[in-house]
């Protein structure tokens, strides 16, 4: 955990960490960019989108609330689903409170039953949070309150959207109140801990996945190899993209190079809005095979390598 930041910030502040857990795609990347109130994780409808753990900071009042995105708790089968799901309960477990997101419209099943039925191993006080309520009768969301309940230990229950925002300001008021007394950890314009070269190339990942969403498989990666702040006032960035097979490699780099094109350029346009500044993006395509077995790359992503 980082040490508490100290200097101007209001009195009698409160800070502390709040971690999200849930099934994939429950909503959690889209929950904490509402929360903090700009976009500081990438959002896809590829599940497990979510690798390694994103911090979004949100100052509501006097309190400092440190969202916690984890990736999506499912049932692993190789080596990257472990790392990434042993990260997520690990995040859990650090956390000053856990938020568990449930996907109001698919219920408890599946993988989100199997998260509550675990719930038992994480001390931390808990919220449920059911997201998507837009979507769902009063009634199904009653029982679906009770049955979650029953099952684990919640504080309070929150119906949220997150896509539209609605319920959002009473969760927020809620943390703010029930974090820790203390001082901030972060200053008060700082909105995330991503280093912005990973965030870069977790954008460019995003417009990959929304590009080539039934096409390309999940295994794919994205490093940003080069960042040079120019003379006026512009940056230039190289990333490579890696994949596992040539196949791969002809699916994003598409005919003629039109889909590379397509990603880099809504990669750089959201990039350079987020920077504020010019950005010369430049992306480049390697085949890496088996990268889900080497180390560096789990490092790279800020996971720690299963054995």
């Amino acid at each position: 955990m980082n040490e508490p930041m100290q200097g101007a910030t209001p009195h009698n502040t409160r800070s502390g960490f709040v971690a999200l857990i849930g099934a994939p795609n429950a909503g959690k990347s889209t929950l904490v960019n509402r929360l903090v109130g700009t976009k500081v994780s990438i959002v896809t409808h590829k599940v497990q989108t979510t690798r390694a753990i994103v911090r979004g900071i949100a100052t509501h009042g006097p309190a400092q609330i440190v969202f916690v995105d984890t990736p999506g708790i499912f049932r692993p089968r190789r080596r990257l689903d472990r790392a990434m799901v042993t990260t997520a309960w690990g995040g859990a477990r650090d956390a000053d409170l856990v938020l568990v997101l449930i996907d109001a419209e698919r219920g408890i099943k599946g993988d989100a039953e199997a998260i509550l039925d675990s719930l038992a191993g994480v001390r931390q006080p808990k919220a449920l949070v059911l997201n998507k309520v837009d979507r769902v009768r009063p009634e199904s969301l009653l029982k679906l309150t009770a049955a979650a309940n029953e099952k684990a230990e919640f504080e309070r229950t929150f119906m949220v959207s997150a896509l539209t925002g609605s319920g959002c300001g009473d969760l927020l008021d809620w943390l703010a109140e029930r974090l820790p007394e203390g001082p901030w950890y972060y200053p008060e314009d700082q909105i995330s801990d991503l280093p912005m070269r990973q965030l870069a190339a977790e954008i460019t990942r995003e417009k990959l996945y929304l590009r080539l969403h039934q096409e390309l498989p999940y295994s794919s990666h994205i490093e940003t190899e080069k960042w040079e702040e120019k003379k006026d006032g512009s940056v230039r960035i190289e990333q490579v993209i890696y994949v596992e097979r040539d196949s791969q490699k002809t699916i994003v780099l598409g005919h003629k190079g039109e889909t590379i094109r397509a990603i880099g350029q809504a990669a750089r346009r959201e990039i350079g809005e987020i920077l504020e500044q010019k950005v010369h993006l430049f992306l480049f395509v390697k085949v890496r095979e088996n990268w889900g077995d080497d180390p560096e790359r789990y490092r790279e992503m800020g996971l720690e390598f299963p054995g």
